[in-house]
């Protein structure tokens, strides 16, 4: 495997701005991460702060009893309970780990641990935060899989009706492993994949929910380095949040205005907020018949969003006292429990989470902590052989591929060889019956109405006779360009597909399937620079 560091311009402009360190982005977070004095001064800041340690550790050691472990974990869990800092990064629980992301902040998050233990002298160990409390089905229900230069989407068929949290929904086994075996077969079978259907199918048996399936499926990829992983709807570590509930419950008003606050600050810099938020939001969810349901601040105590269901300040609190795992966090709360749980030397963030994260700088100063320096998670596109072969065969620059993909060049091979005369007759003979036809109509309608649908309906014959010439005329010179048109689509749905980078569509099992178990295990070795580079991997 080869690296090759691309710089790459942010398709979000405030991402664009924190990458190059724009004073004024900066000035929204209370840490810079560009330069190893950042760490220095969150690791002093931490010594000053106190962690209930010991039960956070037996809490994700509990979760990760039936998951794959090894000497790495229980090092790992070790540093937890004496000293050790924390890089800490989370995601959604796709299905087989759903986008190549999900692997790519994993790997930053190890990466990233690893150099500042060596340079702050310090233990410092990765955790990996499951957002399972999280309910929208249909965001993680699915994976894509490329065929003939297309990517198609293939959905799990199990069907989700309520707003039940990832870590809630179970699935059928036999399902689970049909769907996975579908899934290998469109890959293309290789001399891997009976290894990698053994091993699913191991993880399937073990796990019971989605959420608990990507947990081990990480931890199976991971473990070696260490790795820690829990879930955010898991109930003891719940027992552990229920002090912090009723901080944020009690500041819920102050909270929800120094967000309100800290987005003008934003709009003023002429950026847009990402974080919808209501001036009654209490950013606490409630679980009410399995589904999560937001909750509202109101005139007498508090309320779903219709008023359906209350509750008084005093119910609430004794919910957290007696039932902590019926609430969970939302975008706002979600990175202040994890800074009250965790002494996170550094949060790896999609370019999304830098952007809300901003939106808490305020917050974050009500309840009397500092954001840890926000890292910005690698971003990797792996590029096969077959892949790189085709690009230097249609001379074409591989940034501008990952930055515009092909559609630009396909178009200009296809002027080039397209029949123009072919076009220029069908579009003259199109315009001609066009005008007759205005002619046949008028008089048409002179003789008799009921002339005129038949005009309309001979016209529209002999217009889709000449769209069928137009498009068997295509057809042919397409096929007689075949190679060299699938070279085209194979880079783009490879490196762009869906016009967008390789990491938002393509799965890992993907290249697993195709290059082994121990794929993940070379991808994440390669020696990253955290430089705002665009990481190219040559497979």
């Amino acid at each position: 495997m080869l690296l090759e560091n691309v710089k790459l311009p942010a398709i979000q402009p405030f991402t664009s701005g924190y990458l190059n360190q724009d004073e004024k982005v900066l000035s929204f977070f209370h840490n810079g991460y560009d330069g190893q004095e950042a760490f220095n001064a969150r690791k002093k800041e931490l010594q000053d702060r106190s962690f209930n340690r010991k039960d956070l550790a037996d809490c994700i050691e509990n979760y990760m009893k039936d998951l794959p472990a090894g000497v790495a974990v229980q090092h790992s869990l070790d540093k937890l309970r004496r000293d050790g800092l924390v890089v800490i990064g989370g995601q959604q629980a796709g299905l087989l780990t759903g986008p190549l992301y999900s692997i790519h902040k994993v790997i930053s998050i190890v990466q990233l641990a690893k150099v500042q233990e060596k340079k702050l002298n310090t233990p410092v160990l990765p955790v990996f935060w499951i957002a399972g409390e999280d309910h929208d089905f249909l965001e993680i229900n699915h994976l894509f899989i490329e065929s003939d230069g297309q990517m198609n989407k293939k959905g799990y068929p199990e069907r989700i009706a309520d707003k039940r949290m990832a870590s809630s929904i179970e699935y059928d086994s036999d399902t689970m492993k049909r769907w996975v075996r579908s899934v290998l077969r469109d890959f293309g079978e290789t001399v891997h994949t009976k290894e990698l259907l053994s091993k699913l199918d191991a993880a399937i048996e073990q796990a019971t929910s989605l959420s608990k399936l990507f947990a081990y499926i990480i931890m199976d990829m991971f473990k070696d380095d260490g790795l820690l992983v829990i879930d955010a709807a898991d109930p003891s570590l719940r027992k552990l949040e229920a002090p912090f509930f009723k901080s944020l419950l009690y500041q819920s008003e102050k909270l929800t205005q120094s967000v309100l606050q800290q987005q003008s600050k934003i709009k003023e810099h002429n950026f847009k907020p990402l974080i919808e938020i209501a001036s009654n939001a209490v950013n606490l969810f409630i679980t009410i018949n399995e589904e999560r349901v937001l909750l509202y601040r109101t005139e007498h105590g508090f309320s779903d969003k219709q008023g359906h269901i209350t509750f008084t300040y005093d119910e609430l609190i004794e919910l957290m006292d007696n039932e902590p795992e019926r609430f969970s966090n939302n975008v706002v709360t979600r990175p202040l429990m994890q800074e009250w749980l965790f002494p996170s030397l550094a949060f790896i963030a999609g370019p999304g989470e830098i952007a809300y994260w901003a939106e808490l700088k305020t917050a974050f100063e009500k309840m009397e902590i500092n954001m840890p320096p926000i890292v910005p998670r690698l971003s990797i596109t792996l590029v096969e052989r077959d892949v790189k072969q085709k690009i230097d065969e249609l001379e074409m620059d591989l940034k501008e591929v990952l930055m515009q993909g092909t559609d630009m060049e396909r178009a200009k091979f296809w002027n080039s060889v397209k029949d123009e005369k072919m076009d220029q007759f069908i579009d003259e003979t199109e315009k001609l019956l066009d005008e007759q036809y205005e002619k046949i109509q008028s008089k048409a309608g002179e003789l008799h109405a009921g002339l005129l649908p038949i005009v309309t309906k001979n016209l529209s014959i002999h217009q889709k006779q000449l769209a069928f010439l137009k498009k068997k005329s295509d057809h042919y010179i397409s096929f007689k360009h075949e190679v060299t048109l699938k070279k085209y689509d194979r880079i783009s749905s490879s490196l762009r597909p869906e016009n967008g980078p390789q990491e938002r569509i393509w799965n890992i099992f993907y290249f697993i399937n195709r290059y082994g178990y121990e794929f993940v295990h070379s991808i994440s070795n390669i020696e990253y620079e955290f430089d705002h580079s665009h990481k190219v991997v040559f497979l």
